[in-house]
C-alpha cells in the first residue's frame, strides 16, 4: 500500500483549505486544524478560557452527542488517507472519531453541508492521545469537503487530509502550471532534503522565507542535487519559473530541466543555466515534446524556492481524470 502520510496535504490552510463549520470552539478555534505548521505547546501558558492550545478544543459534554468540525479542501481531490494529530492533547483528547466526505459544487454554506448525503470515510474509531492517528482511505472518488466528527468531545490538534489534487477543468485555463500540487502533480523523488521538502516548490504562492522551499545539504562531492515531479497533466512545457527568492547565500549556481513520457527517454526542457541568488528566473522554451515527467537539477547544492512548469496539457486528459474521480452528474 502506497504510504498516503507522504503525499500532500489537500485540506492544508497553504493550499486554500479552510474550516467552514465547527458545532462547538469553547477552549481553541478549529481553524487551527489546517494550519500547515506543526503543532506546538508551552505548559502553564493560561488565558481567560484555561490552558492554551494549538488545535481545535471543545468544552466537556454533559449529555449524550459528538462535535463536528467541516472542513473545505483547498485541492478537491482523491482522499487516500487522514491523520487525525492529537498532539499534546493528553487528558483531554476524543477517544474515538470519524471522517465523512462529501463532493458538491460551488460555495455552499453550512446550512447546505450540514444536511448534505455524506460519503463514509473513516468509520468510527478509536484514537490515542498525543499522537497522529493514521487511517487509510480506498474511496477513489472525488472530494471537497471532509467532515470530522469526534465522541463525545475534546481536542485534536490537526486535521491533514493526504491524497492527489483532481482540478475541475472548468475552472483551468487552456495553459497553467502542471508542477502545481493543486492541479495534481507531485514529487516523486528528490537527492536530498536537508533544511526544506521539495513539496514546498510546488505550493501556491510566494515564498515567505527560506524555509518555504526546498533546500538540500552542502555537497561535498562531485554530484549534484536534483528532484523528479510527475506532472498534473502531460504537456508541452513552454515557460519555466525557476525561483530562488531568499536564498541568498545559498542558491544555486545552476539549474538544468529535463522531461520524459516514458520514464527512459529524457530530453532538455532547459539546458544549463547560470541562476541569481533571491531572483525570480523565467525562460520560455520550447522542446517540441510532451513530458509526463519533469527532472530540474541544481548545480551542485542549495535553495529553491518555488518551480513552476506552465504548459498546455494533452487534450482531453484532465477532462477524463476528472469524470474518473467523480460521480454522476459531476459536469
Amino acid at each position: 500500500m502506497e504510504d498516503f502520510a507522504t503525499l500532500p496535504d489537500l485540506a492544508s490552510r497553504a493550499l486554500g483549505g479552510g474550516v467552514v463549520h465547527a458545532d462547538d470552539e469553547f477552549f481553541a478555534t478549529a481553524d487551527h486544524l489546517v494550519l500547515p505548521t506543526e503543532p506546538v505547546f508551552t505548559p502553564r501558558t493560561f488565558d481567560h478560557k484555561g490552558q492554551v492550545y494549538d488545535g481545535w478544543e471543545t468544552r466537556r459534554r454533559r449529555e449524550p452527542g459528538h462535535d463536528v468540525a467541516i472542513i473545505r479542501l483547498g485541492a478537491p481531490g482523491v482522499i487516500r488517507g487522514v491523520d487525525v494529530d492529537t498532539a499534546f492533547f493528553t487528558g483531554n483528547y476524543p477517544p474515538y472519531a470519524a471522517i465523512d466526505g462529501l463532493a458538491v459544487e460551488g460555495y455552499p454554506a453550512p446550512a447546505e453541508l450540514l444536511p448534505a448525503e455524506w460519503t463514509p470515510l473513516v468509520p468510527k474509531s478509536p484514537l490515542e492521545g498525543d499522537s497522529r492517528n493514521l487511517f487509510a482511505v480506498t474511496d477513489d472518488r472525488r472530494f471537497t469537503h471532509v467532515r470530522l466528527t469526534i465522541f463525545p468531545d475534546g481536542g485534536v490538534a490537526r486535521l491533514r487530509v493526504h491524497g492527489l489534487a483532481v482540478p475541475d477543468p472548468r475552472l483551468l485555463p487552456e495553459v497553467f502550471d502542471v508542477a502545481a500540487l493543486a492541479h495534481g502533480a507531485r514529487v516523486t523523488d528528490c537527492s536530498n532534503m536537508f533544511y526544506g521538502h521539495p513539496e514546498n516548490m510546488l505550493m501556491p504562492g510566494l515564498a515567505q522565507h527560506m524555509g518555504d522551499g526546498w533546500e538540500t545539504s552542502r555537497r561535498r562531492d562531485d554530484n549534484n542535487d536534483w528532484v523528479t515531479v510527475r506532472l498534473a497533466a502531460p504537456a508541452e512545457i513552454t515557460l519555466v519559473d525557476l525561483d530562488t527568492t531568499h536564498f541568498k547565500g545559498n542558491a544555486p549556481g545552476w539549474a538544468t530541466v529535463r522531461g520524459t513520457d516514458d520514464g527512459v527517454d529524457w530530453f532538455d526542457i532547459l539546458p544549463r543555466t547560470a541562476l541569481r541568488p533571491d531572483t525570480p528566473h523565467r525562460f520560455p522554451v520550447h522542446p517540441e515534446r510532451v513530458a509526463t515527467t519533469a527532472r530540474l537539477d541544481i548545480y551542485p547544492d542549495g535553495g529553491m524556492a518555488r518551480l513552476r512548469l506552465h504548459g498546455r496539457p494533452s487534450d482531453g486528459y484532465v477532462e477524463d481524470q476528472f469524470h474518473r474521480h467523480s460521480g454522476p452528474g459531476s459536469l
